[in-house]
């Protein structure tokens, strides 16, 4: 994918784009962290090791979600409503996947279209997707 320079500076823009934001984190296809973290100042929710389980489970869903693209069309985003968080994910070229993660009281009706925005150019410049 992109050098991760580029892909921390795309997770950093993530997260200043509401207060509420608390994590932006790109995962490879195999469930590893490529790029980004936690807003400066927040601890994570969950343990190391379940970030890892947590990744590994995202990437085969975001492959799995593939199996109905011929029937609904291409996912571009997936959001879970929890008790604590809104957790969003964005599939990437490649089966790479951005995981985001907000308060609860984050405008999510207009937050997940904003990133897609800044997203776009990392789809654009990829072949496969």
């Amino acid at each position: 994918m992109e050098n991760v320079e580029d892909l921390e500076k795309i997770c950093q823009k993530i997260i200043k784009l509401d207060p509420k934001m608390r994590s932006a984190r790109i995962i490879n296809s195999r469930g590893h962290l490529m790029a980004g973290g936690m807003k400066k100042g927040l601890l994570s929710l969950e343990a190391q090791k379940q970030d890892e389980m947590m990744f590994m489970e995202l990437a085969l869903r975001v492959r799995m979600r593939h199996e109905f693209d011929s029937e609904f069309g291409i996912v571009h985003f997936s959001m879970s409503y929890r008790d604590k968080v809104i957790v969003m994910s964005f599939p990437l070229p490649q089966d790479d996947v951005l995981l985001v993660s907000s308060e609860k009281d984050l405008d999510f009706g207009k937050i997940p279209f904003k990133i897609l925005k800044i997203i776009e150019p990392l789809k654009s410049k990829m072949t496969t997707f």
